[in-house]
């Protein structure tokens, strides 16, 4: 179900009254009930890192001599550390591996605070700068955040946060209405219709659409059992205030992504699915291009590469890719090809390799 056609249906909750009220929020509740107290979405060592008067979960693997990887989620309706599930533990064979749960989401805290992309650039700004050079992979619009954060620490010599290297996955910096909607922020953060509006918008029928439509190339790879999760993560206790933001526009981040890359002084690589369209794969080339980064392009994967080729994707974050040439294809297995484009290479010949 998409966001438009839950809204529509929650309108029909607005008119039915105190006795639809009533009956709203004791659906809500058995909702809660039937979703249980959420466990970590990762194997590890939890751990809560105290920020602004809340406990943010994080989880933690491998040798904490070896060099820091941090990985930062995105953010949706059902986010969660757990994005990282399929490389979690490979990359934790090679690295000291740390996922956050962001504030607002998995086992975070979720107060009902109106959350915004300042909130999260700060979150991460501190949260990176308790590591000594981490390198860190973020995801979709936590790349902005992410990007703001390091572009910012770049310009403050008293900054506690400096970035050995940077991968980014499908980085935008917006992703919700531009400008802002604060009438939806507002509708979905209300009790009663807010309730029934994230219901239905992080309804499992909901979630699949969703990962279908713009999440994963391939359905079967997401598995019902994470399907679950994400219902779960959902309808947590205080689960509709950050994406209540997130859905309004208000996480958009201000952030130049082009100029706050090509500032930074540390290796940027982007990671792309060659069949996303939110953001397509030319918002990828351009955004090299200004940045001056690595583009590594995934054949027969969408938003979420990381989960459809973890193999391959945990080779490239560990730096295993041929770096030889103006392009370079990583056959990783028989599932598909890596491709590492350059120097403005738009990819063409590459788009007809076989998968």
């Amino acid at each position: 179900m998409s966001l438009g056609s839950a809204l529509r249906t929650v309108g029909k909750y607005a008119a039915l009254g105190v006795a639809g009220a009533v009956g709203t929020a004791a659906a809500t509740s058995a909702l809660r009930a039937k979703a249980g107290e959420l466990e970590p979405a990762l194997d590890g060592t939890q751990h809560a890192y105290r920020w602004r008067g809340m406990d943010v979960a994080y989880t933690e693997a491998g040798d904490d001599a070896d060099e820091t990887l941090v990985l930062v989620h995105g953010v949706n309706a059902a986010a969660s550390s757990g994005e990282w599930r399929a490389v979690f533990d490979r990359l934790a064979e090679e690295f000291h591996v740390v996922a956050p749960d962001l504030p607002g989401f998995g086992c975070s805290d979720r107060p009902a605070l109106r959350y915004s992309a300042a909130l999260y650039e700060d979150f991460v700004a501190d949260f990176l700068g308790e590591y000594e050079s981490p390198r860190v992979v973020a995801s979709s619009l936590t790349g902005a955040y992410v990007a703001a954060a390091a572009s910012d620490a770049a310009d403050d010599p008293e900054s506690d946060l400096d970035v050995a290297d940077l991968s980014l996955v499908c980085p935008t910096a917006v992703a919700g209405p531009e400008p802002p909607k604060t009438w939806l922020r507002e509708l979905l953060r209300s009790p009663v219709v807010g309730d029934a509006a994230f219901s239905l918008l992080a309804s499992k029928p909901s979630i699949r659409y969703f990962n279908e439509d713009h999440g994963y190339w391939n359905p079967e790879r997401v598995g019902e059992r994470w399907v679950d999760y994400e219902w779960r993560t959902a309808h947590q206790p205080n689960a509709r205030f950050a994406p209540a933001s997130f859905v309004s526009g208000h996480l958009n981040s201000d952030v130049d992504l082009g100029d706050a890359l090509a500032g930074l002084d540390c290796p940027v690589t982007l990671l792309w699915g060659r069949e996303a369209d939110l953001p397509p794969l030319a918002d990828g080339r351009d955004l090299a291009a200004a940045a001056d980064a690595e583009l590594v392009v995934f054949d027969e994967a969408m938003l979420l590469p990381h989960v459809e080729f973890p193999a391959q994707f945990a080779a490239v974050v560990a730096d295993e890719v041929d770096a030889g040439g103006d392009e370079a294809d990583a056959e990783r297995g028989d599932e598909t090809t890596v491709t590492v484009e350059r120097d403005g290479d738009d990819g063409d010949a590459a788009g007809d390799a076989d998968a």
